[in-house]
């Protein structure tokens, strides 16, 4: 790591030039999708976005809130029994529900977020919220408190309706959210099932929309496929690599699974995981007063790793702030300062500085003479 001193001896430029190849630097990717973000999935950072916060219908996007809320309220083995409302549901895919047929909530899960089945998402929220209009009064509370402040539901499925709307980063970030469920990630992961009905032989087989999780793309596991004639083709697929799990979200795409891929060839072509500063690692000295040393090292007390794009490494910053001087005797870990990283304005972390070694206080007689002579 080379650094730059810059402005009172406080600022440093981490440029990292070793970490970049020879050719040129790839730019952002161009999609054909109205609305499109690229999110990294354990830190929730953007690197990429286009639209992001702009309104727009999210389809069939809209069942990742309705299963992720069956999940966290609903029990898998309940028995549910099918509304006359919910089976009257024919629009677009459908498992075909009729009044009075009993299907467990996991098999209603299933249809739901493998196949698309807009009935399906009726039942569950009769179900599991007593009524579809308490269920989706659960929804926009859940989307309220996930952050996602530009979401509306207006229905469980994604039909089109004027106060139904979401965007390509809340969406992201929902959808972030349900991943940590591993229930989710089971369904929205699984290519092909079995829908079977209880109590009677009728038995479904479905297959996933997405079809990138049929060998479309290398670590693809999810997520969902939405398609209405407002909402045009969207897709949200994650993919994992490694320890990296990225997050794409596409809206009114004209190629939603060829803006997808060019959206995470990016991200793991282009992201870069960057060592900010390692423990121990020896930042600055601090004087110290009637010490047996002059100065004791401040230290880095952690580990800072921080993902970015290879185009970004040249504006990370470090500030640094210690203590004018510290007085003897000082211990191993006591604090001194700390450092603090940012990308551009953007905080990326902050360290604590600790003295890397104890400094003893000199002997009474070294200081009496010290102050004598």
């Amino acid at each position: 790591m080379r650094k730059k001193l810059l402005g009172a001896g406080l600022f440093f430029i981490v440029t990292l030039c070793f970490l970049l190849p020879g050719n040129a630097l790839a730019g952002p990717p161009e999609v054909t999708a109205d609305a499109a973000v690229l999110m990294d999935a354990a830190t929730g950072r953007v690197f990429y976005a286009k639209n992001p916060h702009q309104r727009r219908s999210p389809a069939s996007l809209t069942k990742i809130m309705t299963a992720l809320l069956a999940l966290e309220y609903g029990n898998l083995d309940d028995v549910v029994t099918v509304s006359p409302r919910a089976a009257s549901i024919f629009e677009g895919s459908v498992i075909d529900l009729h009044p009075g047929d009993k299907i467990t909530l996991r098999n209603l899960l299933k249809a739901a977020l493998i196949m698309s089945a807009n009935d399906s998402t009726v039942a569950i929220a009769e179900h599991v919220g007593g009524s579809e209009e308490k269920f989706l009064q659960m929804m926009n509370a859940k989307a309220a408190l996930l952050g996602a402040l530009h979401t509306r539901y207006a229905n469980t499925n994604g039909y089109t309706h004027p106060n139904h709307y979401s965007t390509a980063y809340d969406l992201a970030l929902i959808t972030r959210y349900a991943l940590n469920n591993p229930r989710f990630r089971q369904f929205v992961g699984t290519r092909d099932d079995v829908v079977e009905w209880w109590g009677q032989p009728r038995k479904e087989v479905i297959h996933n929309t997405n079809r990138l999780l049929h060998g479309g793309y290398p670590g693809v596991d999810g997520v969902k496929t939405g398609s209405t004639a407002s909402a045009g083709n969207c897709l949200i697929a994650s993919a994992r690599r490694g320890d990296r799990r990225l997050i794409t979200v596409v809206l009114h795409s004209q190629n939603r699974y060829a803006d997808t891929i060019r959206l995470l060839d990016y991200g793991f072509g282009e992201i870069e995981q960057v060592i900010l500063c390692k423990n121990g690692e020896a930042v600055r000295s601090c004087p110290v007063r009637e010490g047996v040393l002059p100065e004791v090292t401040a230290a880095a007390k952690e580990d800072i790793l921080v993902d970015v794009l290879r185009e970004e490494i040249p504006r990370l910053k470090r500030q640094v702030s210690l203590v004018d001087s510290v007085p003897a005797p000082v211990q191993a870990g006591q604090k001194l300062g700390e450092a603090v990283f940012y990308l551009g304005e953007n905080e990326l972390g902050r360290v604590q500085l600790v003295a890397a070694r104890t400094v003893p206080r000199k002997g009474w007689l070294t200081r009496l003479r010290e102050k004598i002579f």
